[in-house]
């Protein structure tokens, strides 16, 4: 308890000090995961839209591969985005080891799969009813598509919201294929993982509040936006 209450005070401490340390791991971590999560959610959300809407062969076995895909381990994950980018990997001449693209491209492994599946299952629920209203509009291929996306707008952002989750909280994956590089590759996550093997506690719980309140206003943002699209 001693900890925990220690913990609380270093955090309020980091953030009204101005910790620059803090700041820059705070910044990186959001720029990374702010970043796998655009580019997955460019990715998902339209092959997810896509898969919810028309049937063709392997349909099955496709969903089967997405919905493992969304429970990989991230150390999996990592291991075959490092032996990727390994010096002698395939693409090893790119020079991505321990930088943050990979830590993206990790992350992008990791949330694609989990948007892909829910904006799936959201489309399949919903789209019956949103293609017999474009289809009597009128509406072309590209249009329906469009405008399905934007009436699930509010459970399509909740799979991003959850994307954004899965990529902020990681540790596993960034870990091995950004080596937590001390003003390069340092997040969060691997920050308190760092703090704990080291045995500061109080620092690690402090680093873990700035993470629970980026959670929560995140989740807050959503929150207010589905109230308010509600109305």
């Amino acid at each position: 308890m001693e900890e925990i209450t220690k913990g609380f005070q270093a955090a309020i401490g980091l953030l009204l000090t101005g910790d620059q340390q803090l700041y820059e791991i705070v910044g990186l971590s959001l720029a990374v995961s702010f970043s796998a999560v655009i580019i997955s959610a460019f990715l998902g959300v339209p092959l997810g839209a896509v898969i919810g809407l028309h049937d063709f062969p392997f349909k099955n076995a496709l969903l089967r591969i997405i919905y493992t895909l969304m429970s990989l381990p991230p150390v999996i994950a990592g291991l075959v985005v490092f032996l990727l980018i390994m010096r002698k990997g395939p693409l090893g001449s790119w020079g991505l080891t321990y930088t943050p693209a990979a830590m993206i491209i990790a992350q992008v492994c990791l949330v694609t799969p989990i948007i892909t599946g829910l904006t799936y299952n959201i489309v399949r629920e919903k789209a019956p009813l949103v293609k017999n209203i474009a289809v009597t509009l009128g509406a072309g291929k590209i249009e329906r598509l469009k405008l399905l996306i934007l009436e699930l707008k509010i459970g399509i952002m909740a799979a991003i919201v959850t994307g954004l989750g899965r990529a902020i909280s990681e540790v596993g994956a960034v870990m091995i294929v950004g080596g937590n590089i001390k003003g390069k590759t340092r997040v969060m996550t691997t920050y308190i993982a760092q703090l704990k093997s080291m045995g500061d506690y109080s620092t690690a719980i402090a680093v873990g509040i700035v993470l629970l309140i980026l959670a929560f206003m995140i989740n807050a943002f959503l929150y207010n936006f589905q109230q308010r699209d509600a109305r």
